[in-house]
């Protein structure tokens, strides 16, 4: 689980601690996406319904095993999580074409999860915040991300968070926005 990065900040919302997820949280993790993907389909989403039928595109135990899983913690629960991966999946060459490939100097950015009792509590916009200013990868620039083109809450909440709309591909609205770092 070699990467060059640097947490440069280790708590968000001063409760939770931000940390790259470990293999023994892999259970709590695939938990919060799947109470996450229940939720959204009990608000009339069929986002990520393909968890609730055992399959996970993103390979999370994988991504967990390659460190490109960090988690949000307060004490031993994790609150929250999100990939992000330093070399684009085939699903972000699709999506972003040729801007997309291994020296782009792009993050990539997927499956920002909350568990629903933190719901409310801003922890989805601090994490979305952390990760373009409380982390830096090495030769990274910016972040990119894409979702649902029809979602209007959540396109609307990314251009909330200062990401720019990059345009459309397939049903799907990319978005990135610049990393700023911190000083340590």
């Amino acid at each position: 689980m070699k990467r060059s990065f640097s947490i440069t900040t280790d708590y968000i919302n001063d409760e939770f601690k931000a940390l790259r997820a470990q293999p023994e949280d892999t259970e709590d993790v695939m938990s919060l996406l799947m109470e996450t993907a229940e939720w959204l389909r009990s608000q009339g989403s069929s986002q990520w319904n393909a968890l609730l039928k055992g399959e996970d595109s993103h390979n999370t135990a994988e991504a967990i095993q390659r460190g490109d899983v960090f988690v949000f913690k307060k004490g031993s629960d994790v609150a929250g999580m999100v990939i992000l991966m330093s070399q684009p999946s085939a699903w972000d060459v699709h999506l972003w074409g040729s801007k997309a490939h291994a020296g782009d100097g792009a993050l990539y950015l997927h499956r920002l999860a909350i568990r629903r009792k933190y719901a409310q509590s801003g922890l989805g916009r601090a994490i979305l915040q952390w990760s373009s200013s409380g982390i830096q990868f090495e030769d990274k620039h910016i972040v990119r991300l894409d979702c649902g083109a029809k979602n209007a809450t959540l396109n609307a909440f990314y251009v909330r968070n200062g990401y720019t709309f990059v345009g459309e591909t397939d049903g799907f609205s990319t978005y990135e926005k610049a990393v700023t770092h911190q000083s340590v």
